[in-house]
């Protein structure tokens, strides 16, 4: 009898998947760290090469550029909480840890393996996420926190990050944007109008297209880093209610 009675339990449970009965979210192992920034965490933009911005866009937090020493575009964009190092120690520095942070990042296990899959429309729990190549976001991507405030998100690409026009990505249930990593092989391209948040940290170059905002940091390791800030987006790694302005340049 009991025999019986698991059968039919089987029968059921196959039932209600077949059914789509699955939860929307996908699930990761929470085994997400969040690398030391070391120095590197009071820039929000850090290029290897040259630092470019286009437009009246504000920057919350430092920037600057090592080993180069071309940061362009101040004014007329503004740096508030933070200075401007054209080159020098300071951004030597955090370079280096920008460095470090990164083979953190890429050395953590994958939970979730998404090669060949569009980010957009996904919403991710915490954990680690892999793709073996490039990887696109296309609409919008949604983190899911499940109440926990100190949830990790780790994304590694072997190649590129490439977002379309107007895509999002937003944090849910209790998160927070800057425990969000993005560590990109290549090269990052956030398409017009994206509204992006965590840091990203790229082995070459990255680019934000017209109106591209950040909530985090870019680092470029071995490149550049170009803003088009054209419609004035905020470029921050300080959540918006700890905004203080003190201006810079």
């Amino acid at each position: 009898m009991q025999k019986k009675y698991l059968t039919i339990l089987l029968i059921l449970i196959t039932l209600l998947v077949a059914a789509g009965g699955a939860a929307p979210d996908v699930l990761a192992s929470p085994e997400a760290v969040p690398p030391d920034l070391g120095s590197a965490a009071s820039f929000v933009a850090l290029a290897s090469s040259t630092l470019t911005n286009t437009g009246s866009g504000t920057f919350y937090g430092d920037v600057g550029v090592s080993p180069g020493t071309e940061v362009i575009g101040f004014p007329p964009g503004r740096v508030i909480n933070g200075s401007i190092y054209e080159g020098g120690p300071v951004p030597a520095l955090a370079q280096t840890d920008a460095t470090t942070a990164y083979n953190g990042l890429k050395g953590q296990v994958c939970n979730v393996v998404l090669t060949g899959q569009d980010l957009g429309g996904k919403t991710l729990t915490p954990g680690v996420y892999c793709f073996d190549t490039s990887a696109q976001l296309t609409g919008d991507l949604v983190l899911n926190a499940q109440g926990n405030p100190n949830a990790v998100w780790v994304f590694q690409m072997g190649s590129t990050l490439t977002t379309a026009s107007a895509s999002t990505v937003t944090v849910i249930n209790g998160g927070k944007a800057l425990n969000v990593f993005w560590q990109v092989g290549s090269s990052a391209t956030l398409g017009t109008g994206t509204r992006f948040i965590g840091n990203i940290l790229a082995y070459a170059s990255i680019t934000l297209d017209t109106g591209a905002g950040l909530t985090g940091r870019a680092f470029s390791l071995n490149g550049a880093v170009t803003m088009d800030t054209n419609g004035s987006p905020l470029i921050t790694n300080t959540p918006p209610h700890l905004y203080l302005p003190i201006i810079k340049r």
